[in-house]
């Protein structure tokens, strides 16, 4: 089955530092990055996708800012497809979908950040676009959110869309288990 590795908006801006911090960048970071280098050990198809936000009122992705751009630990390389966004669904006005049919791709490894928005709605637009999903648990970040004057935590927000995910839109999966599981 022909794979390719989908890495959803890993900028600065969601670093220590950055306008948008959220919990776990680092590590979730380290994990895509795995999964980079495995795609690239073994010549399988990639493609970064990076967000800009071009309203006058955001307040993160801002166009030529540093925070904009894709963090240092999977940093395309010369040559690697990089498509940008302006939207959570990383299909919305990009030729994302157009560039996985013409190279005949079957199945999505996902990784990225925010779990709850970019993550989230990249994997369900995938899913209805006939697209087999797995999801790298490990290599994904959020933050807390708030409802209802109550506090969700970064870790529940994370498992709650990894659980609604999990079965009916992908297998959600840890860095290890997808690498194992492609085989190489």
């Amino acid at each position: 089955m022909k794979t390719e590795l989908i890495l959803i908006d890993i900028q600065n801006d969601y670093f220590p530092g950055g306008k948008m911090e959220l919990d776990g960048s680092v590590d979730a970071s380290e994990n895509a990055k795995r999964l980079l280098s495995f795609f690239r050990e073994n010549d399988l198809p990639l493609v970064h996708i990076q967000h800009v936000a071009p309203k006058p009122t955001a307040t993160f992705f801002l166009p030529d800012t540093d925070g904009v751009k894709t963090h240092e630990s999977v940093k395309p390389l010369e040559g690697e497809t990089l498509f940008q966004k302006h939207y959570p669904n990383s299909f919305r006005n990009t030729p994302l979908l157009d560039h996985l049919k013409r190279d005949q791709i079957e199945q999505v490894v996902i990784a990225g950040m925010m779990t709850h928005m970019c993550v989230d709605a990249t994997t369900r637009a995938a899913f209805d676009f006939g697209f087999q999903c797995l999801i790298a648990d490990d290599a994904c970040a959020t933050k807390s959110l708030t409802h209802g004057g109550r506090i969700v935590p970064a870790d529940h927000v994370h498992r709650a869309f990894l659980a609604a995910l999990n079965g009916t839109y992908g297998k959600v999966l840890t860095t290890a288990e997808i690498i194992r599981s492609l085989g190489k």
